[in-house]
């Protein structure tokens, strides 16, 4: 398995897999849009060709950065794809000088396992006002955990 950076050419198969899960309300869905003009923040695993995983590193501020879109196969689950999508987001930031990396999902438990702690959303005001203000769950109606981990 090798995690590596993604190419133009990967952006349809990113969306593909990030709204599979969208339709099945495991996710938030992206438009292709979104995906080209964030492509250079993500990272996908590939077998034959063909992406079966990806997450991507967006940063808010000086010391803050989301992973987000993180999606693994389903057939490809469990084998430590998604740890090692985390652990190349973690390093990425690391590289950038960024001290602390959250992230907003309906799986608390695979991110606490790699050290992540649960925080209130309102404790991430660049997240909040720069996009959850445009999602269709905000604010009353928004089922995802956040955490964060310090990367010193």
């Amino acid at each position: 398995m090798k995690v590596e950076r993604a190419k133009i050419e990967d952006a349809l198969q990113i969306q593909n897999l990030i709204n599979q899960f969208a339709e099945r309300k495991l996710m938030l869905p992206r438009a292709l849009s979104e995906v080209y003009e964030d492509v250079r923040d993500f990272v996908v695993v590939k077998n034959e060709g063909k992406v079966i995983a990806c997450s991507c590193l967006h940063i808010y501020w000086k010391d803050l950065a989301e992973i987000r879109s993180i999606v693994v196969d389903e057939g490809n689950q469990g084998k430590g794809i998604g740890k090692a999508l985390v652990d190349t987001c973690i390093l990425d930031s690391q590289s950038l000088g960024i001290s602390r990396v959250f992230c907003l999902t309906l799986i608390p438990p695979f991110f606490e396992k790699l050290g992540f702690v649960r925080v209130d959303k309102m404790d991430l005001p660049h997240k909040v006002w720069a996009e959850c203000y445009r999602c269709p769950k905000f604010p009353d109606n928004c089922d995802e955990t956040a955490l964060i981990l310090d990367v010193k």
